[in-house]
């Protein structure tokens, strides 16, 4: 369980500590909906959640298999919607730097990220577009 406290600091801010770390996490209403787009949004961090989500439970799979996966990076592209403003869509291409995998180890890959908690927490109708460029 991981408790984390967060404080309006006003101007469509907030800044969020995670207790048992110590971390901190601050956020801005994005440009094109009042705020001063100077850190993630909330609904960027729910884009990048699900990334380092994948990425982290990759190299769990990764490690557990022996296969090699250090370097390896992805691009996170997030999609809004209107009416309601929501979410519509989290694009993210995968890129693996030259790696060689067989196919036994792409799936085991690609399997962990599209299962990871992160994926699976998210609502059906949010969109999930996964391209892993081998």
């Amino acid at each position: 369980m991981a408790t984390i406290k967060t404080k309006y600091e006003g101007n469509l801010r907030t800044f969020s500590t995670h207790l048992a770390s110590g971390s901190d996490i601050m956020t801005d209403a994005p440009l094109d909906n009042h705020g001063k787009g100077e850190a993630f949004s909330p609904t960027d961090l729910v884009s990048a959640s699900l990334g380092a989500c994948m990425l982290t439970v990759m190299g769990i799979a990764a490690k557990a298999h022996d296969i090699d996966f250090n370097n390896i990076n992805m691009e996170i592209t997030k999609i809004m919607a209107l009416n309601p403003r929501r979410i519509a869509e989290i694009a993210i291409v995968f890129y693996f730097n030259g790696k060689e995998y067989n196919d036994h180890q792409k799936l085991i890959l690609e399997k962990a990220a599209r299962t990871c908690p992160v994926a699976m927490s998210l609502h059906p109708d949010l969109k999930q577009s996964i391209v892993f460029n081998w």
